[in-house]
């Protein structure tokens, strides 16, 4: 057999191929020469997989892109209804709480006590007045005092069957009766139609009243329940040779603020009972005269 021969060539690598594989088995001598081939053939093995490692690296940066871009209009949608949410929760959180003070407030009434929501007001800017949505059906009734949390708002001037026009305190034509809560002096509060200014008339210009004073209602009238806040005194002008003192008050009421009120029904005042000695027959000597 020439050594020559392809097959001659072939059979001998085969062997020496085998007997290697076995040696690197069994023998830990071939390590030295596998690592120094690994080394030098590390350079192709990663030109090799340079193709497939570009595009997977490619279609995975595309692909992570894709779901950041994805992502973050998944968050911007959920932080937009988020936001609603909470912006609807603060909504309802102040209106519970503007409740909860017209029912701590309605359990320091006397008479009946009716909750009603603002549903309008008037457009007419010299006409201070809100529309409530309760009316004759409620047992709503011209003439009822109306009351926010905070202090008196206003009074029902107009009722229809399922919703009444209230007239604030401030309006110009509006006039009650109110007192110093501090040492009882009594004065008519009348409304001035500018914002949330009050004016005090007719008050004598040495009368005791004071910047800071709570002006209460009197129950006068039976239109409103006695004792209950009305305004505050902001300002106490004694004029040179005034009659009368140039009062300023403010509503305690939050009248552009309230979304809810009270309606109330005052007690009527009871009689005084008459005098038991007033009404005692004529004494009997003198019955026994007019006998004669």
């Amino acid at each position: 057999m020439s050594s020559s021969n392809p097959t001659y060539r072939l059979l001998i690598a085969l062997v020496l191929a085998v007997v290697l594989m076995v040696l690197d088995q069994r023998t830990p001598w071939a390590q030295p020469i596998r690592y120094v081939f690994g080394y030098l053939t590390a350079p192709a093995q990663y030109l090799a997989h340079l193709p497939v490692d570009t595009a997977r690296f490619v279609s995975r940066q595309t692909q992570s892109r894709g779901e950041l871009l994805e992502d973050q209009e998944r968050l911007n949608r959920q932080v937009l209804i988020l936001e609603q949410r909470v912006q609807k929760l603060a909504v309802l959180e102040a209106e519970n709480t503007r409740l909860r003070e017209l029912l701590n407030s309605s359990a320091s009434l006397e008479g009946s006590v009716l909750v009603a929501e603002i549903i309008g007001l008037d457009p007419d800017p010299n006409r201070q007045e809100i529309v409530i949505n309760k009316g004759a059906r409620e047992g709503v009734r011209r003439g009822q005092g109306v009351l926010e949390a905070q202090g008196l708002i206003g009074q029902v001037v107009e009722v229809g069957p399922l919703a009444s026009r209230v007239l604030l305190i401030t309006d110009a034509s509006h006039a009650m009766s109110v007192q110093v809560n501090r040492n009882g002096v009594r004065a008519i509060l009348a409304g001035t139609g500018q914002g949330n200014t009050l004016r005090l008339l007719y008050v004598p210009d040495t009368a005791d009243v004071q910047q800071g004073d709570l002006l209460v209602s009197t129950g006068l009238g039976q239109l409103y329940p006695r004792g209950y806040p009305v305004a505050e005194v902001v300002s106490v002008d004694h004029r040179s040779g005034a009659a009368f003192a140039d009062i300023l008050a403010r509503p305690k009421a939050q009248i552009d603020r309230a979304s809810h009120v009270l309606l109330v029904e005052s007690k009527p005042v009871e009689p005084a009972p008459a005098d038991q000695d007033e009404q005692e027959d004529a004494p009997p000597d003198m019955a026994e005269e007019e006998g004669q």
